[in-house]
């Protein structure tokens, strides 16, 4: 008489990508955060081909030009131009492609580099967990605009460093998030189960805890986009940004608070682009917070 031994197995990801789609259409918040998101992504990456106005050509005989609506307006500039002669439109476009680009893609290296250094410590624990940790404890303890300044003194300014100074400064964060999550699955039975009939370190990890701890980490990574929006704002404003001819919003604002009082659009209008992606950021971050975290569905 044989007997059957019912083994435990991973418990599947809380929700899979179109249950969480489906309950992202009924979160308002994030649909309007998410179609603000679209609307600026097209607006940034599309439109500049379709319209043809190149960010950084001059032309004194424009200068200052207000915005369609005011008085003196031309719909040839539609927000007017700056005090070379050159489009506000345009540059903010542009501009918001870089951004973008910084924030997509420190999100990815960051959040690559802190999943896998926070998974080996919190899985593993002992001497590597404590190396990880204590180089992370390094990494926050270096001030941030200090590091900023040592790097791109270093290898020079351009979008590229400025991505890399970004996640350098920011891998712990994710890192000690998963290292939480692993430390929290790797105790449940369906692992231990799986240690116990000898399945490698490499499977339970790909199987039974990288499922289970990927939320977190992705509600994290789109909140942490709206930070580095900002950084990459604060930085281009100072001068440590990409560097001239193309334009940033940060740029933006530090060329044009010297006209603020003459030409207001020169400021407002990159710092109200600022404003609306970030928002459009936090709301489909707080709407996958909402639906990929069981602890508040019955808040709601």
């Amino acid at each position: 008489m044989t007997h059957t031994i019912d083994i435990p197995v991973a418990v599947p990801a809380p929700h899979g990508l179109r249950r969480m789609l489906g309950e992202l259409r009924h979160h308002r918040s994030a649909m309007i955060g998410g179609v603000m998101l679209v609307l600026i992504v097209f607006a940034c990456f599309v439109l500049p081909w379709i319209w043809g106005v190149s960010a950084t050509q001059t032309s004194l005989l424009t200068r200052f030009l207000p915005p369609v609506w005011a008085e003196g307006g031309s719909w040839a500039h539609p927000l007017g131009t700056d005090n070379l002669g050159r489009d506000v439109m345009a540059r903010i476009l542009v501009g918001g492609r870089v951004s973008l680009l910084v924030a997509f893609c420190t999100v990815s290296v960051a959040v690559s580099v802190g999943l896998l250094l926070g998974t080996l410590a919190g899985y593993f624990g002992g001497w590597v967990d404590s190396v990880i940790m204590r180089v992370g404890d390094l990494f926050l303890a270096y001030p941030f605009m200090l590091l900023t300044i040592s790097v791109i003194a270093i290898l020079g300014p351009s979008l590229w460093v400025l991505i890399l100074v970004l996640a350098l400064s920011d891998w712990v964060t994710y890192a000690r998030t998963v290292r939480g999550s692993v430390l929290s699955v790797k105790g449940r039975e369906y692992v231990t189960a799986a240690r116990s009939i000898g399945t490698s370190d490499g499977v339970i990890l790909r199987t039974h805890i990288l499922p289970n701890i990927l939320s977190p980490v992705l509600v994290l990574g789109t909140v942490r986009a709206a930070n580095y929006i900002i950084w990459e704002s604060g930085l281009s404003f100072l001068g440590m940004g990409v560097p001239p001819p193309t334009p940033t919003w940060g740029m933006m604002l530090a060329e044009g608070r010297n006209f603020i009082l003459d030409a207001w659009w020169l400021a407002t209008l990159p710092g109200l682009a600022i404003m609306a992606t970030i928002l459009s950021v936090n709301l489909v971050g707080d709407g996958l917070r909402d639906v990929l975290d069981p602890r508040l569905k019955g808040k709601k």
